[in-house]
Formats: C-alpha cells, structure tokens, sequence
C-alpha cells in the first residue's frame, strides 16, 4: 500500500469529510478495495502455487547441493572414463606393435644361431679338410724341400721351368687350405656376434613389452576404476534426486502448515485492525521517531538485500510473491520496533524460524502489525508493550535461511503490503 506524504493529506481529507457526513463513504471504499485486493491475492495465490517463501529448508539445500554435487562429480567422472578408455586403447595399438616387433626379433634371432649352426659346421669342416690335405702333402716329405730337390734334379731350363711349376701348385694347393679356413672361422666369428646381438635385442623387447604389459594393466585398472565411478555416480546422483524429491514433499508438507498459520494470523489481524480502527477513528501520526521519515523506523540497520515484490526464489527459481524486503546486515545485529505496540504473537516456524509479529494498533487509518522472521532470538515476548527504535531481537538465520538476514513484513488491516512505502 502505497502512502506518500501527499497521500497522507488526501486520506485524513476523505476521513474528515466521511465523518462529517456522519456515513464512512471512505469505509465502504475501503472494504471494496480490501475485496478487489482480496480477489487479487487469491489469484496470485492459485497462480503461485504455494511460491510465497523466502528460501528452502536445510534439509532442501543439502539435497540440491548434494545432487548438483553428483552431476557435476558425474561429468567429470565420464571424462575422465573417457581419458582411460582412449589411453588404454593407444596402449593396445602400441602392444600389439611391441608384439610384431618382438616376434620379428626371436625370428630374426632363430635365423642368426641357424647361420651360425650351420657356421659352426663348416668351419669344422674345413679344418678337416685341412687337416687332411696338410697330412696328405707331408706324408710324402715338407713340400718345400721336395720341390727344393726336384729343382736341383732338372737337367735342362724346361724341366726346371715345369718343376718349378708344379712346386707352386703345391705349395698353393697348402695356402689356398689355409685361406679357405680362416675365411670360415671370421664368418664364424661374425655370425656369432649376429646371434648376441639378436639375442640382446630380443631381450630388450621382451623387457620393454614386459614393462608395457605393466602399463597396461595399470590402464585397465585406470579404466575400470573410472567405469566403477561412473556407476557410483549415477547410484549417487540417482539416490541425491531421491533424496530431492523427499526434502521437497518435507517442505511442501511444512509449507502447508505455514500457509494454515499464516491464514490465521491474516485473520486475527484483520480482526485486531477492525477494533482498532473501531477504537481510534485518527489520523496516522504527524511526527516519526529517530531519524525515520515516515510513519515507520526501519527495524535493524542494514542494506535491502531482496525488495517486496514478485521475483525469482532462490533456491527453487520460481516466480512468486516475495511479501517483505530482506534486510543484510550480518548476523546478531540488534533488530528494533518499527513502531510502538504490543507483541502478539511469538513462536517457531519451520519456514520463517523464530518469529515476532507486533500489533501496531491504527495507524493512517488501517490497522498495522509488523513481522520479523529469521532472528537468532528475541528478548521480548506474548503480552508486551514495545516502543519505537526498542531492541527487540538479533538478526539470524533460523527456518529456511540461506544466511543471517531480517524479513520484515509490514501487514495494513491483515494483509502484506510493501514495508518500503512505510519509512
């Protein structure tokens, strides 16, 4: 309910000229617009659904946390399956090379000692050969001494000359024997360092394709234990949505209970406004207290941290009726009547936590009652008279609070309007 100075002016205007004609004209427009406002607030209601709250209960929040947690923890966890799954499949690509490799190699290594088998016997051979052309040529005498007399036997030129040949034929047929088994034992020698040297490479790959065999069992740990992840996420996530899903029936639970209260306490005011306004047929008071620039003092000394109006709930981002102003200004800041009255009523709310409604009596000529939700504590109570600016209570987080902070609700003849246009 909008009242600017001006509009001050204009309603003692009407009631001045409503008592003077002795028929409350501005009464009956009064309770037409209360009917209209009363229409209105029904069907914001139907509309909203229940979409009236400030925040959602612990229980909600550890709920949502715990499965925004899950599905975040589950993407993760499908990528980093996914990571596994492509090294593991890298690993498998380079194994079965490694394999190729090391089947060449023991190939490769079975050819070199068959080379060097067959080596072994051809060198045997040889010197056998060897052997027996050495034997069969000094049987007869040192060749060289025999063809050394043939030589001195020659009668003419010619004969010395075809000695002499048949000397070098000889004396060849010994150093072609000997070559012959020198160039067997080098080859020898070279197929034997072929057969280490295979032999070592083989080794190597057996030793490297043993260490890769490790590396992939490590990798398929590494993939099984992200698969076993995945799957205790999705349990998770699937546990934390029913988890959600119980928290939210809690709350809608609660939330009905809230809303039968609420309906109450809308009645007894209106009810307590009637008589007040019964009682004093005035004016709203001319002077403010403190520094206050209107008809109420602002209950705790803080920033507006959420105004009055319709807006997006923070917890369950619907659209619905935010019916007071939220006040910041941190956690056990004093809170202080708005106005002068008495509390009627104090008690806990699943919703709103500790709360205090003051009856401020009538007030611009609707009947007033102030509400403070959320606080740590009141040191007031049922039955007491307070006065403007008194400290009434500390600022909290009690009920459904996402942290310390004062939702102050302003009720004119039982029903929320915006506290703002009352300072």
């Amino acid at each position: 309910m909008t009242l600017p100075r001006t509009a001050h002016r204009r309603l003692a205007t009407s009631m001045a000229l409503a008592m003077a004609l002795g028929v409350s004209s501005f009464a009956v427009a009064q309770a037409a617009d209360d009917l209209k406002d009363k229409q209105k607030q029904v069907e914001r209601e139907v509309r909203g659904a229940q979409r009236d709250l400030d925040e959602s209960s612990a229980d909600l929040q550890e709920a949502t946390a715990r499965l925004d947690a899950a599905r975040d923890q589950l993407a993760t966890a499908k990528t980093e399956l996914a990571t596994a799954r492509g090294k593991v499949e890298v690993a498998q690509e380079r194994d079965a090379q490694m394999q190729a490799e090391l089947a060449a190699a023991e190939a490769a290594l079975a050819a070199a000692e068959a080379a060097l088998t067959q080596g072994r016997a051809d060198a045997e051979a040889q010197r056998e050969q060897v052997a027996s052309t050495v034997a069969d040529m000094y049987s007869e005498g040192d060749p060289e001494l025999i063809a050394f007399s043939s030589l001195l036997d020659a009668e003419s030129t010619e004969e010395l000359t075809r000695r002499n040949g048949v000397r070098d034929v000889i004396v060849g047929q010994e150093a072609r024997a000997y070559d012959e088994l020198k160039a067997a034992e080098v080859l020898l020698q070279v197929q034997e360092q072929q057969v280490s040297a295979a032999r070592d490479d083989v080794a190597a790959k057996r030793q490297a394709a043993a260490e890769h065999l490790s590396l992939m069992q490590a990798l398929e740990a590494e993939e099984q234990a992200a698969k076993d992840s995945v799957v205790s996420l999705v349990l998770e996530r699937r546990d934390a949505q029913e988890g959600a899903r119980k928290a939210r029936a809690r709350d809608a639970a609660k939330l009905r209970e809230h809303l039968a209260e609420q309906k109450k306490i809308e009645e007894m005011l209106k009810r307590r406004a009637a008589r007040a306004l019964a009682r004093q047929r005035a004016q709203a008071r001319s002077q403010s207290s403190g520094t206050s620039t209107g008809l109420l003092l602002k209950p705790v000394d803080g920033y507006v941290t959420s105004p009055f109006g319709y807006r997006e709930h923070p917890i369950y981002h619907y659209w619905g009726l935010h019916d007071g102003v939220d006040f910041g200004g941190g956690c056990g800041t004093p809170l202080r009547a708005a106005a002068p009255g008495r509390v009627v009523s104090s008690y806990w709310s699943d919703v709103y936590g500790h709360r205090l409604i003051i009856d401020n009596g009538a007030m611009a000529g609707v009947g007033l009652a102030t509400i403070y939700n959320h606080a740590s504590s009141y040191n007031v109570g049922v039955g007491d008279q307070v006065q403007e600016g008194q400290v009434i209570g500390y600022e909290g987080s009690t009920g459904w609070s996402t942290g310390c902070h004062l939702h102050f609700t302003v009720m004119a003849n039982g029903k929320a309007v915006d506290p703002m246009n009352w300072f």
